[in-house]
C-alpha cells in the first residue's frame, strides 16, 4: 500500500522535487502540501501554514516531510506530531532551544527521521570522515562548504554535522571561520563557507600533516539525491517506535 505524504515547503525547490519523485516512484500518495501561500503540488492542494492543523486532520497522512526554514519547521513538527503523523525533517539551521522544542514535541508521540543531509552518499561520507579523524587527530583540519546564493544558514547544517563528528573524535577545538590578518595557524579547525550561483552542495574535509594531505569530499549535482533519501526515510519511518532517528538508522550504517 502506498505511503501517504504531505510536504511542508511544497512549492520550494526541494518540495517540488520530492513531490515529483514520489509520484514517479509509484510507492507514495501525495495528499498535498503546506507553504507560505496557496498552490498545488502534483495536482493536489497546497495550503498556507495557518491551515496546516485542519488540513492534516482532514488528510491523515502517514508522513509529513518538512524542508522549510528552522522557525517554520518547529511549528510544523509540533502540528504534525499532534496530528499523529510520522515525520521526515531535512530543514537545517536549528538553534539548541529549537532542537529542545522539537524533542519535546516528538517525544513519546511519533517517530521522526531528522538529518541535515538526506544524500546516501553524504551519510557514507560522514562515516569516512569519522574514521579518518580517529587516525589523523594530530593533523591540521580544514572544512569547506559551498552552496547556491539563496541558502541562508551558514555554515550549512551538513558542515555543522561534520564539525560535530570531528569534535567527537579529536576533541573540542576552536573553530576559525575564515582567516585574515597576520597570525600563524593554531590548533583550530578552519571553516570556510562559499555561496554563489546554483551550487547544489559541495563539502570537503582536509587533513594536512607534514609531507602529506588527505582530502575527503562530496559533491551533489542534483537535488534528487536528497529527495530520494527523504522518500526512503518516509517509507522506513512508518510504524517505528516514537523517537528521533537519523538517516544512518534508515540505511543501517550504525552510529
Amino acid at each position: 500500500m502506498p505511503t501517504s505524504i504531505v510536504i511542508c515547503g511544497a512549492l520550494g525547490r526541494m518540495g517540488s522535487t520530492i513531490g515529483r519523485l514520489a509520484v514517479e516512484s509509484g510507492n507514495f500518495t501525495v495528499l498535498g502540501g503546506v507553504d507560505v501561500r496557496e498552490g498545488t503540488i502534483q495536482g493536489m492542494p497546497v495550503v498556507p501554514a495557518s491551515g496546516m492543523s485542519s488540513f492534516l486532520k482532514e488528510k491523515k497522512p502517514d508522513v509529513v516531510i518538512d524542508f522549510t526554514i528552522a522557525s517554520a519547521a518547529v511549528e510544523n513538527i509540533r502540528t504534525a506530531a499532534a496530528a499523529g503523523s510520522a515525520l521526515v525533517v531535512g530543514t537545517t539551521g536549528f538553534s539548541d532551544s529549537q532542537r529542545d522544542e522539537i524533542r519535546q514535541a516528538v517525544s513519546d508521540r511519533v517517530p521522526m527521521v531528522l538529518s541535515s543531509n538526506y544524500s546516501i552518499g553524504m551519510n557514507v561520507f560522514w562515516n569516512l570522515v569519522r574514521e579518518a579523524a580517529k587516525r589523523l587527530g594530530e593533523y591540521d583540519i580544514e572544512v569547506t562548504e559551498a552552496h547556491h546564493r539563496y541558502k541562508k544558514d551558514a555554515p550549512s547544517g551538513t558542515a555543522k554535522t561534520i564539525l560535530q563528528i570531528l569534535e567527537e573524535e579529536v576533541g573540542e577545538r576552536k573553530k576559525m571561520y575564515g582567516r585574515e590578518g597576520m597570525k600563524e595557524r593554531g590548533n583550530e579547525i578552519g571553516v570556510h563557507v562559499l555561496r554563489g550561483g546554483d551550487i547544489v552542495g559541495d563539502h570537503s574535509v582536509m587533513f594536512a600533516g607534514n609531507f602529506e594531505t588527505i582530502t575527503l569530499s562530496h559533491r551533489a549535482y542534483d537535488r534528487s539525491v536528497f529527495a530520494k533519501g527523504a522518500l526512503a526515510s518516509a517509507s522506513w519511518v512508518v510504524g517505528k517506535v516514537p523517537g528521533i532517528y537519523g538517516l544512518n538508522d534508515v540505511l543501517g550504517l550504525g552510529k
